[in-house]
């Protein structure tokens, strides 16, 4: 297996994804004229959330730059599954696009709303209510199948169980923007995946 060639499919899924973000985020800074407070976040969340997230972007990062600095945690796995991270990486990416097109200015950093804020049923959000989450999560797993590393995917893991304990705040905010509105939508929705039957 030709480590360059997944190193180079890994580093382009990767920066699209990071430029799916960071063009749809400023855009909806920009458009909303707005920036929302990370206040409501609550210090210990925030800060355990943005360093666990520096760190995890960093080891990406060096994995890329050079993949022996992360030899420390890779583990022996077949080349089908590495294949297989390069297209749920590839996935997560068309995903993350549907995802920022359907909120548009709807998206935050935080679990704050902006004031402009309109509920947004449509697109992917017909179907799950916090698709970032996961979506961001999926992203993680599929560099860690590709980088055949234990690291990252149990940081992706633990990214997702400190956003789900996050979660209630968010949704809270929600209801209190949106109301029954909100309420209702829970009730056709799944948290991170589309609703199946008639449970999340």
């Amino acid at each position: 297996m030709n480590e360059n060639i997944l190193r180079v499919l890994t580093t382009i899924i990767f920066l699209t994804g990071i430029g799916i973000s960071v063009y749809f985020r400023r855009k909806a800074d920009r458009d909303s004229g707005e920036r929302v407070s990370y206040k409501d976040e609550g210090r210990p969340m925030f800060l355990i959330l943005r360093l666990g997230g520096l760190l995890l972007w960093l080891s990406a990062f060096a994995y890329l730059i050079n993949p022996a600095w992360m030899d420390w945690s890779r583990v022996n796995a077949p080349g089908w599954v590495r294949w297989t991270g390069v297209g749920v990486g590839i996935l997560c990416d068309i995903l993350l696009y549907w995802m920022f097109t359907s909120i548009g200015q709807g998206i935050t950093p935080t679990v704050a709303t902006r004031k402009s804020h309109k509920l947004v049923t449509h697109g992917i959000y017909k179907y799950v209510r916090h698709p970032l989450y996961s979506i961001g999560t999926a992203f993680f797993l599929s560099f860690a199948l590709v980088a055949a590393n234990w690291f990252f995917a149990g940081m992706a893991i633990l990214a997702f169980i400190m956003l789900a304990i996050r979660l209630p705040n968010e949704e809270a905010h929600l209801i209190e923007k949106f109301g029954d509105e909100y309420r209702e939508y829970m009730k056709r929705t799944g948290k991170f995946l589309p609703k199946i039957g008639g449970t999340q």
